[in-house]
C-alpha cells in the first residue's frame, strides 16, 4: 500500500468522502479512502434523517448519477415521508428516517465490496505538493503516501473545538480527536480560511419519555423510495416520530444559563446555520413566540436512543436538563448525552472551479463541510462530484460539470463557487431558479443519461431510464391523441364541480384542468384499459400526471433556461485579463480577477457585477 502511487486518495470517511471514494472507484481509478476511524464511515453525525426540502432532491440526482446514498437511505430507512404534497410537484420533497448504526454499517459494506477503493485508518497531517501539483499525503505517522489527485472532505474535523457551557475542548465530533496540520500548510500555499460553527442537540433514552403527552408522527401511508434502482424496496412497516413544544417556562430556564453560554459570552465568534438554529438562539431572536416544536425522532429499529430535533444547544448541560425536562413528555428524560456546538475550520468555495478542484493546487478538491456548507445531502453531493472530476482528471478527460438548469447540485457547487458563503450554506428549492424542471420525479430523466456517458451509472441503470422515459412519454401522447365525448367527460366533471363540456375534446385538456386528478381520469375506461395493456407503475402515472398539468410551466422555464444557457456557452479565456476593460467598475473588476468566472454566465451572477458590467464584458468579447 504504502510504495504505491494512488489515482485517487480521499481524505475523511463522512458523506462526501464516501460518494467521493465510490464515484472515484466505479470510473475504475486505483482509490484510498483515509479516515481516523474505519468504525464511523458516513455516520450520522447530526439527525439520523436524509433527504427533506430541497435535500431529497439531491439524494434523488445523486442516485441518478449513481451515487449510493439513495440506495443506503432505503435499504436502512425507518419511516418515509413526501414533504410539500399538498405543494405542487416542484417542491414535493422526499425524506427518510435513517436507522443511524445501519446506515453507517451499509455504506461501510457497500465500499468493502465496491472494486478498486482501499482503505487506512490513521489521520491525515498534511499535503505532498511540488511545484503547485498534489503528489499526495502525509500521515501522523510521518507516512508519505503518493497520488495523482486528493481530495479533502475533512468535515468538522480540522482545527474543531467543541462547546458545552463554559467547558470546551478539541474534537471533531463527540468522542473523536480533531485534526491538526493541515489548514496551517493550505495557508503557507496561499488559501483563505474561516471559521464556523454548527450545533447538535442532546440524545436520550427513549424509555425514560411519555409519548401519550406528544403528538405522532406517521410516515406516509404509500411510502416511496429514493433510488429509481431495483436494488432497494419501499418499507412495509414504518416507526413513527413524535412532536411537542417548549414553553415559555422552558424559554426562563434556558435564559437563567444564557451568561454561561459560548454564543453569548463571545466564546464562539464563527457563525452558525441561520436555518438550523440553536435552541438559545431562537428564543432569543424570536422573544415574542411563546413555543417551538421539537420533534423526537428515533435513532433506529431497535434502539431506545431519540433525536431531539430542534434543541441544538452548546449551554451547559444542566442548564440543557433542567430546560428539557420541563417539555411535555420529557418529565422524566434521562440524557444519553448533552448537546453542542461545534467550531471548525473551512476554506471559502470562491478558491476552487466548477469541478471543486482548487485553483491554487492542481489535482486538489475540497468536498463538504470545508466547503462551508451543511447537511449530509450538499457534502455527499460533492462528494460524488470531485471524486467523478478527480477520476477524468487522471483519466484526461473532460470535466464533469453540472450547470444550474440541470441539478440542484449544479446550483449548489455554482453558488458556492461564484458567491462564496460565510455561513453555513444550506440547499433550498428558492436557491433554485429553474426548479420546474428540477424536480424529484425526474431526475433520473435529467441525469442519468450524462452519468452514463461518463462511465459511471451502469448500463442497467440506463436501460430502466430509457423504459421509464419511453412509456411516460406515450402516455402524454395517448392523452394528446385520444378524445372524450361529453357522454364520457360530463358525470366526471360534475362530480369535480368543473365546468361541462359540449362537444367533445382531447383528453389531454381534460386532464390539465386543477380539479381533475388521475384517479378521476383513470375512471374512463380508455384510459384505465391503456394502464392495464401497458403495465404502468404509480412511478410512471405520477411522471404523466406532472408532464400534463404542468406542461405550460415546464415549458416556460425550459425557454428561459435556454435563453440563459446561451451566456454559459460564451467562455471566458482561464487568463483574461479584467484591468484592461476600463469601463468596468472597480468592484466588478476586483471581484471577478478574485473569483475567474468561467463564463459570461457565471460573471453575471458574482454579487456587486452589474448588468452594464456585463455589457461591457459581452462588447470587448465580442471583438
Amino acid at each position: 500500500m504504502f510504495d504505491k502511487e494512488y489515482d485517487v486518495i480521499v481524505v475523511g470517511a463522512g458523506h462526501a468522502g464516501s460518494e467521493a471514494a465510490a464515484s472515484a472507484a466505479n470510473l475504475g481509478c486505483s482509490t484510498l479512502l483515509i479516515t481516523m476511524n474505519l468504525q464511523n464511515i458516513a455516520q450520522m453525525s447530526c439527525n439520523p434523517a436524509m433527504g427533506g426540502i430541497a435535500k431529497g432532491q439531491i439524494v434523488r440526482e445523486i442516485d441518478a448519477l449513481g451515487g449510493y446514498s439513495g440506495i443506503v437511505s432505503d435499504r436502512t430507512a425507518i419511516q418515509f415521508k413526501m414533504l410539500n404534497k399538498s405543494k405542487g410537484p416542484a417542491m414535493w420533497s422526499p425524506r427518510v428516517q435513517s436507522d443511524r448504526m445501519r446506515f453507517a454499517e451499509e455504506w461501510r459494506l457497500l465500499l468493502e465490496q465496491t472494486p478498486n477503493v482501499d482503505f487506512y485508518q490513521e489521520m491525515v497531517s498534511g499535503l505532498v505538493v511540488e511545484n503547485g501539483e498534489i503528489k499526495g499525503v502525509r500521515t501522523s505517522l510521518g507516512i508519505e503516501i503518493k497520488a495523482k489527485t486528493v481530495v479533502l472532505t475533512n468535515g468538522t474535523f480540522l482545527n474543531g473545538l467543541i462547546h458545552i457551557g463554559e467547558k470546551q475542548f478539541g474534537g471533531g465530533r463527540a468522542g473523536e480527536k480533531a485534526a491538526t496540520g493541515i489548514t496551517e500548510q493550505l495557508i503557507d500555499f496561499g488559501f483563505d480560511a474561516g471559521r464556523m460553527k454548527t450545533g447538535t442537540p442532546p440524545r436520550v433514552d427513549g424509555r425514560s419519555l411519555d409519548f401519550s403527552k406528544m403528538v405522532e408522527q406517521p410516515g406516509d401511508d404509500s411510502p416511496e423510495k429514493f433510488s429509481y434502482t431495483n436494488l432497494t424496496k419501499p418499507l412495509t412497516n414504518q416507526r413513527s416520530c413524535h412532536m411537542t413544544y417548549t414553553s415559555s417556562d422552558v424559554h426562563d430556564l434556558l435564559r437563567e444559563g444564557f451568561d454561561r453560554s459560548p454564543m453569548f459570552n463571545g466564546r464562539i465568534k464563527s457563525i452558525g446555520p441561520r436555518y438550523c438554529p440553536s435552541i438559545e438562539d431562537k428564543i432569543n431572536r424570536f422573544a415574542d413566540k411563546e413555543r417551538h416544536q421539537i420533534f423526537v425522532e428515533p435513532e433506529g429499529w431497535d434502539t431506545v436512543e431519540f433525536y431531539v430535533n430542534g434543541f441544538s444547544t452548546s449551554l451547559p448541560e444542566d442548564v440543557q436538563f433542567r430546560a428539557l425536562k420541563s417539555v411535555a413528555g420529557f418529565e422524566n428524560v434521562k440524557f444519553f448525552r448533552p448537546g453542542y456546538a461545534i467550531e471548525y475550520d473551512y476554506f471559502p468555495p470562491t478558491q476552487l472551479t466548477h469541478t471543486l478542484e482548487t485553483k491554487l493546487v492542481s489535482g486538489l478538491f475540497f468536498a463538504g463541510q470545508i466547503n462551508g456548507t451543511t447537511g449530509y445531502e450538499e457534502a455527499a453531493s460533492q462528494g460524488l462530484m470531485a471524486g467523478i472530476n478527480a477520476a477524468l482528471k487522471v483519466k484526461e478527460k473532460d470535466a464533469f460539470i453540472l450547470k444550474r438548469s440541470e441539478a440542484y447540485i449544479g446550483v449548489l457547487i455554482d453558488d458556492l463557487i461564484t458567491k462564496g458563503t460565510e455561513e453555513p450554506y444550506r440547499m433550498f428549492t428558492s436557491r433554485a431558479e429553474y426548479r420546474t424542471l428540477l424536480r424529484q420525479d425526474n431526475a433520473d430523466f435529467r441525469l442519468t443519461p450524462k452519468s452514463h456517458e461518463i462511465g459511471l451509472a451502469s448500463d442497467e441503470r440506463m436501460k430502466r431510464m430509457e423504459e421509464k422515459e419511453k412509456k411516460s412519454s406515450a402516455f402524454v401522447q395517448f392523452f394528446k391523441d385520444t378524445s372524450v365525448s361529453p357522454e364520457e367527460a360530463n358525470p366526471v366533471l360534475e362530480e369535480k364541480n368543473s365546468s361541462l363540456v359540449n362537444q367533445s375534446g382531447k383528453l389531454f385538456k381534460l386532464f390539465s384542468r386543477p380539479q381533475i386528478t388521475l384517479d378521476d381520469i383513470k375512471h374512463f375506461d380508455k384510459v384505465a384499459s391503456y394502464i392495464q395493456e401497458n403495465d404502468l407503475d404509480k412511478e410512471i402515472l405520477e411522471q404523466t400526471e406532472i408532464q400534463v398539468k404542468y406542461s405550460g410551466y415546464i415549458e416556460k422555464e425550459k425557454n428561459n433556461a435556454d435563453k440563459l444557457n446561451r451566456l454559459e456557452d460564451l467562455k471566458i479565456p482561464e487568463n483574461f485579463d479584467y484591468t484592461k476593460l476600463k469601463s468596468l467598475s472597480y468592484e466588478a473588476r476586483e471581484k471577478m480577477t478574485k473569483i475567474k468566472p468561467a463564463t459570461v454566465s457565471q460573471a453575471s451572477r458574482i454579487s456587486g457585477v452589474s448588468p452594464s458590467d456585463i455589457s461591457v464584458l459581452l462588447v470587448y468579447m465580442g471583438r
